[in-house]
């Protein structure tokens, strides 16, 4: 049975203690009045007692099914293998624990209908994690298109390049740019626009690294048009390599006016001569842009959690329709045509 309460602070089980669960550590750690992590889990032991050593964490394992069934775990954190998500996620809402897990569910949309049925029948809270929508930049832009301060949208531009490509190895098993990278954008764009996604156009190549499409059967640089129930049409440029950092920019055109998000900087310095007036690059690193947004999302997790409506503000059916997306965008760029949904 799903728990109805939980006292603070809520106990966090976390499943995987890499890069981006070390990430959610420091984020519980930062809100001891709030959560704590009860229990942690890798198959890796020099990376767990690392992180129990600096978290103090009282307890560690190796088998994920151990902290699943735990009773010092209310809220399991899944940051393991995307192959193991679902699984993790469905014995989790067994054993009646609130969820959050990185994205994706899964790179089949079977498997994600079965996650989220098991989801709905065991009445379970499930946080997927689209750290977008908890960074200041994107909640001030979300604000400003809440409060009809565009107007009605006409028109959105996203554009989504990284500072460099990810490993051949990484790619391979990435499930391609569009379900690994766009798919931010995706989710973006829904959340921006409010709406759901009817038609997908895509054109994609590869422009950055030969390897990508030899080794990787992938592209590194891709153009989709999204058209929208509401009528609104949404561009999304993405590229795996941008030469001068991190550019994540977004412009939302409408009939009052328009809002427009420009990059992140790490300082805010500009350097003025004879010669020229110049700032440092952006951020080249995605955990340093997102900084705050992790942080923020670990914190709304944990206060939905404890929240009367037990709500996720998003979830399993978010990112089923941004991998749906991303499947139609492959498809479209595979056929030359569009694709409806």
């Amino acid at each position: 049975s799903f728990k109805n309460q939980v006292m603070a602070p809520l106990k966090v089980g976390i499943i995987g203690v890499g890069r981006i669960g070390q990430c959610h550590c420091a984020s519980i750690a930062s809100v001891p009045t709030k959560a704590k992590i009860s229990m942690i889990c890798d198959i890796y032991e020099p990376a767990l007692i690392k992180v129990q050593e600096m978290y103090n964490i009282p307890a560690i394992t190796k088998d994920p099914m151990e902290l699943i069934n735990s009773p010092d775990v209310d809220a399991v954190v899944i940051c393991s293998p995307t192959d193991q998500h679902a699984t993790q996620i469905i014995e989790s809402a067994k054993a009646g624990k609130f969820i959050f897990c990185e994205k994706p569910i899964s790179l089949s949309l079977e498997i994600i209908d079965d996650v989220l049925n098991k989801i709905n029948e065991a009445n379970a809270l499930c946080f997927v994690a689209f750290q977008r929508r908890f960074d200041p930049h994107f909640m001030r832009l979300k604000k400003a298109v809440s409060e009809g301060q565009a107007g009605d949208i006409h028109m959105v531009h996203i554009v989504s390049r990284d500072p460099s490509p990810p490993p051949i190895a990484y790619v391979k098993v990435s499930g391609g740019l569009h379900n690994d990278m766009a798919v931010h954008d995706f989710d973006m764009a829904r959340h921006l626009i409010g709406s759901e996604v009817v038609e997908v156009f895509c054109k994609g190549s590869c422009r950055v690294d030969p390897a990508i499409k030899v080794e990787g059967n992938d592209i590194d640089t891709s153009l989709v048009v999204l058209t929208f129930e509401n009528g609104v049409v949404a561009t999304i440029d993405n590229c795996r390599k941008a030469s001068y950092g991190y550019d994540q920019r977004i412009e939302i055109f409408g009939s009052k006016g328009m809002v427009q998000m420009d990059n992140a900087y790490g300082n805010n310095c500009t350097v003025s001569d004879q010669s020229s007036v110049r700032k440092d690059l952006p951020y080249s690193f995605f955990m340093d842009r997102y900084a705050d947004a992790y942080r923020n999302e670990m914190i709304a997790f944990v206060d939905c959690c404890s929240s009367e409506e037990k709500k996720a503000p998003v979830g399993v059916n978010d990112g089923r329709a941004a991998y749906i997306i991303g499947k139609a965008a492959k498809e479209s760029m595979e056929t030359g045509m569009p694709v409806k949904i």
